[in-house]
């Protein structure tokens, strides 16, 4: 079974963007979501994923990922996914020896900005940067599902 441990933060400031790569532009839609499972279909460049996702909130989750034809990808977000569509450039940042993911979201959740950090194990210990702020790894709000549903623009 393939595990993602992976911890979620807002951003305090810009000063991850001194370090930042030039960012990849992506866009993802969701087929199917259960109480257990979600399937998401993800397209960054030229390259496509179908990922399955357990539900499980918090740090600790169950995840399958498999590359698929590009054109297959993009008939599925247009036809088979649920819209709005998460639209978001990923940018990555080294920070001491650890790869964050820094994803700035376009669309109906513009103007959110989320920190992510892939762990070898839940009690990893890593340094926090500067710019990174309150932790959201709980809070399934910024889960990119629930972005779906709930997008950022209604948030009160």
């Amino acid at each position: 079974m393939a595990i993602e441990i992976e911890r979620k933060y807002l951003l305090a400031n810009e000063n991850w963007r001194k370090n930042a790569d030039a960012g990849m532009p992506m866009m993802q839609g969701y087929m199917s979501s259960n109480d257990k499972s979600s399937v998401r279909i993800r397209v960054n460049g030229e390259t496509a994923h179908l990922n399955i996702k357990s539900k499980t909130i918090g740090a600790q989750r169950s995840e399958y990922d498999y590359a698929i034809p590009l054109i297959d990808a993009m008939e599925m977000l247009e036809s088979l996914c649920d819209k709005p569509l998460i639209e978001k450039t990923r940018y990555h940042v080294d920070y001491q020896g650890h790869e964050w993911e820094i994803d700035v979201f376009a669309g109906e959740n513009a103007g959110l900005i989320v920190a992510e950090l892939e762990l070898s194990s839940v009690d990893q210990a890593f340094p926090l940067p500067d710019w990174v702020g309150q932790e959201v790894t709980e809070d399934p709000r910024y889960y990119n599902i629930c972005l779906v549903t709930h997008p950022y623009k209604d948030w009160s």
